[in-house]
């Protein structure tokens, strides 16, 4: 939709295209690096820092300007039903996007940290032409991106090109979960995506750690000292 008014345009999602009240402007970060000069402007953000099990997953997302999508924001805050919604959404209506994923081992040999900002990186280089300005979630930059970049706590609340990211890396790192849960049924990877629930420890603790479990983290490191003694 044309912008009018001076209100962003925005695509609709079950027919709502209105924002709650009181809602945040979610382009002003966007808007605030335009004026600076960019043209391209890419948020960033990651699914999967803080599980036992599987990659760390990052999105890279390009939208048009003034781009306003109802219902997007922090992926935590949705159901899987409308992630998956605004997967499809997002997709289609973005000038460009990347995903980059690091597996389990790069993460044991690395750290969470550092896989993260390749699996940011590894997005980036899906994206073509490249962006020429970072919106990151967090507090931290890419230090061999050589690109302006501006970090954002709670980013994925406060911005749309990061709120897009983050529901994007979500629905990715949560299919490759599914995958594994086909490999390895008796973990039940597809309910807790390899998150350190009660249930899935107990079923590490039953069955032991398998290729998909990150070695480094705790438990799962502890588990397989007492295995080896």
């Amino acid at each position: 939709m044309p912008r009018e008014g001076g209100r962003p345009r925005d695509v609709r999602l079950n027919g709502r295209a209105d924002l709650p009240a009181g809602a945040c402007d979610l382009l002003f970060f966007e808007r605030s690096a335009r004026e600076a000069g960019a043209r391209r402007i890419a948020g960033l953000d990651e699914a999967g820092r803080g599980p036992l099990a599987g990659p760390v997953v990052a999105a890279a997302v390009v939208l048009p300007e003034d781009l306003l999508i109802p219902g997007v924001t922090d992926s935590k805050q949705l159901n899987e039903d409308q992630r998956e919604g605004l997967y499809v959404l997002i997709t289609s209506s973005a000038i460009a996007y990347g995903i980059g994923v690091v597996d389990e081992r790069t993460i044991d040999d690395v750290n969470i940290r550092e896989a993260s900002i390749i699996a940011m990186e590894r997005a980036l280089e899906a994206i073509t032409p490249a962006p020429d300005h970072l919106l990151i979630d967090g507090n931290f930059t890419l230090p061999r991106i050589p690109l302006p970049q501006r970090p954002i706590i709670k980013g994925d609340c406060l911005s749309h090109s990061i709120a897009a990211a983050s529901i994007l890396a979500k629905v990715t790192r949560d299919r490759l979960m599914r995958d594994l849960h086909e490999r390895y049924p008796q973990y039940n990877f597809q309910k807790h995506k390899g998150y350190g629930t009660k249930e899935h420890i107990e079923l590490i603790r039953l069955h032991g750690p398998c290729d998909a479990h990150r070695k480094s983290f705790q438990p799962v490191a502890e588990m397989l000292r007492e295995r080896s003694r």
